[in-house]
């Protein structure tokens, strides 16, 4: 049976309105809300071109609910000055990742949540609990999106090119869950990451509850990046004597951050003079050093999808295989995964004509840090 609910998801996920979609398909809008509140459903002409303009098989809409994205429930860092379309769009994206993670856990063993609750704690003091907890210690974090699929924290992209999209976690089904706009450079997205990973720590109850974030919440997890990433001890000792562009260069690049995080850190911990850290600004804004980063680290991967595609490329299942099971194209696979995983676990090629119903477990993937 059709589901009505479907045909709502795949127009705001690609970001159409009721009237857009009504012009493109030659009908009164009265009919989309018909469709869509279950008055009756679209011929099999009209639901036909639906699937052309959405881009989704018709499969699709025969599928049960789809799991949504309240909008409360979310962290997204810029949801101020996102629009309706955008938000609709990357939560889209976020409900379709839930559908995916399903189907690649009925498969594979993946690491269990391993997140404590420090709601109770400051972000300074959060951020230096959670390092002992996992045993960091002090130095650098090598490779952010490693350790946190380590701790059970399931990372996807935001393959969305706008600069209102940074990132957005949101817990389901009790599993966290990090969206990263992967166009960014590896420092930014670093810090997005480390940003998410504050709120899941100390906004879980809120998220849960559909609390409203607040402005004060996101300085927060913004505080709570910024001593994750650089821990103070450690920062304290790189002060350098001479705190020059070239000199924080170097900083920036152990500990794997932009160089306005790096400045701003060492001029929260008080490493810097007032002057000397404006002047910082300065030369960091005419050197257009806040939009291209100097000396860039390369992007970070996610161990788990690699892990997960190349063992299923292994058994013959390639992601135009997931696609199908998903009843979606593998244009959305794409999407969740990019950036994320090497250009060569792409769809393509003699073996994406081996199609399966099933694959067989594997054993738990083991994630190192």
């Amino acid at each position: 049976m059709l589901n009505p609910t479907r045909l709502e998801f795949a127009r705001t996920r690609r970001g159409w309105t009721k009237t857009r979609l009504a012009r493109e398909l030659g009908v009164q809008p009265r009919s989309i809300q018909g469709y869509e509140s279950n008055e009756y459903a679209p011929e099999q002409d009209k639901l036909e071109k639906i699937s052309e303009l959405l881009m989704f098989p018709i499969e699709f809409f025969y599928g049960g609910d789809v799991p949504l994205i309240a909008e409360n429930t979310a962290s997204f860092r810029s949801m101020s000055k996102m629009s309706a379309t955008l938000k609709n769009t990357a939560f889209g994206m976020g409900s379709i990742a839930f559908m995916l993670n399903d189907w690649i856990e009925a498969r594979f063993n993946l690491p269990e949540a391993d997140l404590p609750d420090l709601s109770d704690l400051s972000p300074e003091d959060a951020a230096a609990t959670l390092r002992r907890m996992w045993g960091l210690g002090e130095g650098p974090i090598r490779n952010l999106i490693h350790l946190l699929e380590s701790r059970g924290v399931r990372v996807y992209s935001l393959a969305i090119e706008a600069k209102e999209v940074d990132a957005f976690s949101v817990w389901h089904k009790n599993c966290p869950f990090v969206f990263l706009n992967t166009f960014k450079s590896a420092e930014h997205s670093r810090f997005d990451a480390a940003h998410e990973l504050g709120h899941l720590v100390r906004d879980r109850h809120s998220m849960l509850h559909g609390e409203v974030h607040s402005p004060e919440m996101e300085r927060e997890a913004n505080a709570f990046a910024s001593a994750f990433l650089m821990p103070r001890q450690n920062v304290i000792a790189h002060k350098p004597v001479f705190p020059g562009i070239p000199q924080l260069i170097n900083i920036k690049k152990y500990f794997g951050v932009s160089l306005a995080a790096l400045a701003y850190r060492m001029n929260q911990l008080q490493l810097l003079t007032e002057w000397t850290y404006r002047n910082l600004c300065i030369q960091i804004a005419k050197k257009g050093y806040r939009t291209k980063e100097p000396e860039p680290m390369l992007p970070e991967t996610s161990q788990v999808l690699a892990k997960v595609f190349s063992q299923l490329r292994q058994e013959g299942v390639g992601r135009v295989e997931v696609a199908r099971q998903l009843d979606v194209f593998v244009t959305e696979i794409d999407n969740l995964t990019f950036g994320l995983t090497l250009s060569g676990v792409t769809s393509g090629g003699v073996s994406e004509s081996k199609y399966t119903t099933s694959v067989s477990r594997v054993p738990l993937l083991q994630i190192v840090k």
